[in-house]
């Protein structure tokens, strides 16, 4: 596995004539025929990258030496607020998508697909079929969904145990991605807030809730990764026990919240943007075994090339490398070893096998 460079958080658009009519006419989502914008009802976000498109993407990672990517699905097919019919064409083409590529590049990709937890028996036929029939291994879920009620829940609510119990049965990886905070935290959107602020609170709301629920124990065979590093989630441990220690009637049934703390079946992705922030990613988790290499390409804010950003794919790994954060080993195992464990945990023969397959 030693020289692999593996990304284990990419997303991918489909090219315009790849979308159902359906979903431009219901304005669920579309690209425009100039590939300039992706559209939803009264909603649309610049494609800044030509890398968004599987071709262009291809060339991409070959132009900066990535060998694998992980592909999750896109934030804006969650589903949340669709009439279920929607939501189910939503969630099916995008699985359909992802799966497509998967079996088309099986060398070059790994994609994962999505469930709305609001409707639960829907969404373990959706694993089951995206399991069984289209070999995917990879669960993406949201931080947070609405319910059929219209009110909106943590992805580890009681309600949802269904789903990660059938995950636990099939041992997957799971992503955990923060998006449509606007629609539930009731401030204006301007500034970007959403996306430079409040992803990251979602992200430490659902690891509160993981950890304090303690499901790591719970579903021992599922391997958690949470986005954009779940950057306060490490900040916030001090705050979070004084609150347990301090208050135990609010928290009677819970696990403290430092037991999780360098879990194995508990992931970030390496995608904090500065070392310092890295630095204490690795600190708290005592090393970097939980740490894997995530690009969130090709968004703005994810690593990418950018003379403006002094930026490239992998530079804040080569910084905390020159600042001492990390080996050159603790690098190298960022980039492969910890995103196959993460995908495959004891299972890796298999994927090697795919990713080598022809060589």
């Amino acid at each position: 596995m030693q020289g692999l460079r593996i990304n284990g958080h990419s997303h991918l658009l489909p090219y315009p004539a790849q979308i159902p009519a359906y979903l431009k006419d219901q304005e669920i989502f579309w690209i425009d025929e100039d590939r300039k914008y992706m559209l939803q009802k009264n909603w649309k976000r610049p494609v800044t990258d030509s890398s968004f498109f599987l071709d262009e993407k291809l060339e991409w990672m070959e132009r900066n030496r990535i060998d694998h990517s992980v592909v999750l699905n896109l934030s804006q097919l969650y589903g949340n607020g669709l009439r279920i019919q929607d939501m189910k064409q939503a969630l099916r083409f995008q699985n359909d998508f992802n799966a497509g590529v998967q079996r088309d590049h099986p060398k070059k990709f790994t994609c994962g697909f999505v469930v709305h937890a609001g409707f639960i028996d829907g969404a373990c036929w959706e694993i089951e079929r995206c399991v069984e029939e289209l070999e995917m291994q990879l669960l993406c879920l949201p931080t947070h969904y609405m319910d059929t009620s219209g009110t909106w829940r943590g992805i580890f609510d009681e309600e949802t145990a269904p789903i990660f119990e059938l995950a636990n049965k099939y041992k997957l990886a799971i992503e955990i991605h923060p998006y449509d905070g606007e629609k539930f935290i009731k401030l204006e959107n301007t500034a970007w807030r959403f996306h430079l602020v409040w992803m990251i609170a979602q992200c430490a709301d659902a690891y509160h809730f993981y950890t304090l629920n303690g499901l790591y124990d719970k579903y021992p065979d599922i391997r958690v990764c949470f986005a954009h590093g779940g950057q306060l989630n490490h900040l916030n441990i001090g705050r979070r026990t004084q609150g347990f220690d301090g208050r135990p009637d609010l928290f009677e049934g819970k696990v403290r919240p430092r037991k999780a703390v360098g879990h194995p079946n508990i992931y970030f992705d390496t995608l904090v943007h500065d070392t310092i922030s890295l630095e204490l990613m690795v600190r708290r988790q005592k090393g970097t075994d939980q740490i894997l290499l995530g690009l969130d390409d090709p968004y703005p804010l994810g690593e990418m090339e950018s003379e403006r950003q002094s930026s490239y794919p992998g530079k804040l790994l080569d910084l905390a490398v020159e600042e001492g954060v990390i080996s050159t080993q603790q690098r190298e195992e960022i980039w492969c070893d910890n995103v196959i464990r993460w995908l495959c945990g004891d299972a890796q023969e298999k994927f090697m096998k795919r990713i080598t397959k022809g060589e």
